[in-house]
């Protein structure tokens, strides 16, 4: 409780990022918060089976289909989307919570379900419905432990586990900042 107070001291007190171990403890810290708020079974019905099915199959009459369609169930994804927006203002700077979802029936594959206002992730590739499953994230559906991403650098995400009411790693969470951020970013 102590380090949310800390936290929210802090978010009044500006928007510079702060140096890069401070900053490593505040997403680790939203990172753990977001892990207890996001409801895993709200995020597994955020995509919806007509958009699973074009991401499973390649229409051989379009191959580019599957690109245009995602499609999200709207309240389960509004619901989820303002707590990733809500966690994300818990930071003094700009600091962004991605929900990634393992795609059903593509083992090894992640999407990108909800990327939020500074568009930030050290994950996500422009254009990528799913993405081969990056170590890291293995690593966190594997054995629910937040990781401590720098492998891009001047950027630091932290992945955390989204578990369902039966306990189950659903998907997981990236809350991830720049050490400097782009002074062209809208910063709130």
């Amino acid at each position: 409780m102590k380090a949310l107070i800390a936290l929210f001291l802090l978010a009044l007190s500006g928007t510079a990022a702060p140096p890069p171990e401070d900053l490593a403890r505040q997403l680790d810290e939203i990172a753990r918060v977001a892990t207890v708020m996001v409801d895993g079974d709200v995020c597994r019905r955020i995509v919806t089976e007509r958009a699973l099915k074009f991401m499973r199959g390649k229409d051989p009459k379009d191959p580019y289909l599957g690109g245009d369609n995602f499609d999200v169930n709207h309240e389960p994804y509004i619901q989820t989307k303002k707590i990733l927006i809500r966690l994300s203002k818990l930071a003094p700077f700009p600091c962004d919570v991605n929900l990634w979802m393992p795609v059903e029936g593509m083992p090894g594959r992640i999407q990108v379900v909800i990327r939020n206002v500074h568009e930030m992730s050290q994950f996500w590739r422009f254009g990528a419905l799913a993405q081969d499953l990056f170590p890291p994230m293995k690593t966190v559906l594997e054995t629910g432990r937040r990781v401590t991403v720098t492998e891009k650098p001047g950027w630091i995400s932290v992945l955390a586990p989204v578990y369902d009411s039966l306990g189950d790693i659903a998907g997981l969470v990236e809350v991830v900042s720049r050490e400097k951020p782009d002074p062209r970013e809208n910063v709130q």
